[in-house]
């Protein structure tokens, strides 16, 4: 049996359905013409245009008629008239019809009266019904093609077998999840030889469950097994098995695992299992009897006492939490391959894969991107790598450069930039010394990371920025990072005071008071960075400190909270005096950069490093001249002044 005649099931016989289709809509219109025949009957067939009787009449008077046929009765009168015209008229009863057609000498001939069989009588009653009868039949069995095969298809399966000619994808394809892919690289051997495992007594395991964050690459995981064992491939949706009929999703089952029989070797993704998966007795009352006897069914399936040898089951999920036990044990899911997002060395290799198909300038370094990129998923770089193709496409470019892909990546983790948005001066200049603020503390604190960039140009809900960039993947924190950190955040709401005055201060430091008191109060009541506190967990964390979850507190005497709460004001004082400290003591560099700023409106880290060094940013105007920055206090000559990022001209310097 051919991949085709699989995937099309044996209903098909193996035929051409378009032709099939074609064949049933001609049978629908001959019918319709047939029907249409039929019911203008042999009087209208006959040629000749329709008059009135008395204009039949006139024209006799007249000598006008040549020659009419006369059916008995009140039947129909078809002749010719004296210029060679059909006509066709229908008869009244007229007894005289006969003497005056002879009286005017036309040629008269005498039609036998028509009556119809009983047989014909019937058509003409029963074909109206059986036309209706034929077109409903075949919508309905359309639908019941569409949406799942065969008349009572209910409990068909809806599994689809992928072919190689629908795209191969190998472990050439996958990057960045070196483990899971060598976890699953066995399945690829057990299926290509067998023996080699059974010598030595090992079984070919019967599932693997796939576990990570949505977007990490589980499905490619699945099909590049497919791929490189070159087996039938099964998928379907957890989502597939239930309806509203109970009954129907054990059915389906069923149903698949036959199919997968008749492939074996093969491989069954199940994506999504958790939609049938769930543990069983969690529902109120009946409400989930439907998925629990899908969830029963499968459980027998894939081990109970008929073994389904050669079929191996691959399921992804990304909340192995609330998965049944039964489900999970071995001798069904033998393996649980957890894909978690990449590490910095795995997102530069799924951005080289991504950018096979992209044409490149010399400029694009992945690891850069990769550095700017943390916590991205493979799916969330493929969307990176497409938007940065798609601005040098608008902008007519032939090929993406290294400017492309920060722009994307901003826009892909903070939105597009909102240059129409109207700010009055004083907001820009505010702004300006906010995002320097930040930059200088965080130049001056050794534990804080590299400043990758720092820009006043407003994107989603922030009117700036200063973004930093880790030199690796960090998985711990240590206790001067966490200073540091809180220093940084703090950064902007003291550059804002030490300029514009306490009254001064604006609401933009929301977001940096909220990162600090999470940081503290995670240092405080989960790290154990509090002496007053001592090493104790208070909190239940639902995910980590940046998480948006957030943590809840466990329960502890009203003492204890006050404490804590005294120690997190505490912890982000003390950033509050160091930021304090370094920008007092820096506030000539802090006029330096935010001039910059308003000027340049972005600036990279390497720019800003060597600007608070040697008063020059490095970067050629369009005359090809190194333009230095202006020193503190002064303003911005007006030779070199251009378009702000609202249509205005930059603003002057503090």
């Amino acid at each position: 049996m051919s991949d085709n005649d699989r995937q099309n099931g044996p209903d098909n016989g193996g035929g051409n359905p378009w032709l099939k289709s074609l064949l049933i809509w001609v049978g629908i219109l001959a019918a319709l013409a047939l029907f249409v025949t039929l019911f203008e009957g042999p009087g209208t067939q006959a040629s000749g245009g329709s008059i009135a009787y008395s204009e039949f009449l006139d024209k006799l008077e007249s000598g006008q008629v040549k020659d009419a046929a006369v059916t008995p009765g009140s039947g129909p009168i078809t002749g010719t008239l004296a210029d060679d015209t059909k006509f066709r008229t229908n008869n009244p009863g007229d007894p005289q019809l006969v003497n005056k057609l002879q009286e005017k000498n036309v040629v008269i001939t005498a039609r036998a009266e028509e009556t119809p069989s009983v047989w014909v009588y019937l058509l003409y009653q029963s074909l109206p019904f059986l036309l209706f009868l034929g077109i409903a039949f075949f919508v309905l069995r359309q639908m019941q093609k569409n949406s799942g095969s065969g008349a009572m298809g209910f409990g068909k399966s809806r599994a689809r077998l992928l072919t190689q000619k629908e795209g191969k994808v190998t472990f050439d394809d996958v990057a960045g999840i070196d483990e899971a892919r060598e976890e699953l690289q066995e399945i690829v051997e057990f299926l290509k030889d067998p023996t080699k495992f059974a010598r030595l007594g090992g079984k070919i395991p019967k599932g693997a469950l796939l576990v990570g964050s949505p977007g990490t690459g589980k499905t490619l995981l699945a099909r590049a097994i497919a791929g490189e064992a070159g087996v039938p491939f099964f998928t379907i949706s957890g989502s597939d098995f239930v309806e509203m009929f109970v009954g129907v999703g054990a059915s389906r089952v069923r149903d698949m695992f036959e199919q997968a029989k008749k492939s074996a070797p093969c491989i069954v993704f199940i994506d999504e299992i958790d939609a049938v998966g769930r543990s069983r007795g969690a529902g109120l009352g009946n409400q989930n009897d439907e998925r629990e006897q899908t969830l029963n069914q499968l459980l027998v399936e894939m081990d109970g006492f008929e073994a389904n040898e050669g079929i191996i089951i691959i399921a992804a999920t990304n909340r192995p939490d609330v998965l049944d036990p039964a489900l999970l044990r071995p001798g069904r899911f033998d393996r649980q391959v957890v894909v978690p997002t990449p590490d910095i060395e795995g997102r530069v290799k799924i951005l080289q894969v991504h950018m096979r198909k992209v044409p490149l300038a010399p400029d694009v370094d992945p690891r850069v991107i990769a550095r700017g990129t943390p916590g991205f998923s493979g799916a969330d770089l493929a969307n990176l790598v497409n938007e940065a193709a798609l601005l040098a496409a608008r902008r007519g470019k032939r090929l993406v450069a290294m400017s492309e892909f920060e722009e994307a990546k901003d826009k892909v983790m903070m939105g597009a930039e909102r240059r129409s948005m109207v700010m009055t001066e004083d907001e820009k200049r505010m702004t300006a010394y906010h995002e320097a603020g930040h930059a200088i503390v965080a130049l001056h604190e050794p534990a804080s990371d590299p400043i990758h960039k720092a820009t006043i140009i407003p994107r989603g809900r922030a009117l700036g920025m200063v973004m930093r960039l880790p030199e690796r993947d960090s998985y711990s924190y240590h206790r001067d990072k966490m200073h540091a950190n809180l220093a940084v955040s703090m950064g902007g709401r003291v550059a804002e005071e030490l300029i514009f005055g306490y009254d001064k201060v604006s609401s933009g430091a929301s977001g940096d008071i909220q990162s600090a008191t999470r940081l503290a109060r995670a240092m405080v009541t989960m790290w154990g960075m509090s002496d007053t506190i001592g090493p104790l967990e208070l909190t239940y964390a639902d995910d980590s400190y940046l998480g948006q979850a957030g943590l809840r507190n466990a329960p502890m005497s009203n003492r204890t909270a006050q404490v804590i709460d005294k120690e997190i004001k505490r912890l982000v004082e003390s950033g509050l005096t160091r930021a304090r400290d370094v920008l007092t003591e820096q506030l000539d560099k802090l006029h330096l950069l935010a001039e910059a700023l308003l000027e340049y409106e972005t600036l990279s880290g390497d720019e800003i490093k060597r600007l608070v060094t040697s008063g020059d940013i490095g970067r050629e105007d369009s005359t090809g001249l190194h333009t230095p920055a202006p020193a503190a206090g002064t303003s911005i000559p007006k030779t070199r002044r251009r378009k702000g990022p609202f249509g205005n001209p930059a603003p002057q310097g503090a």
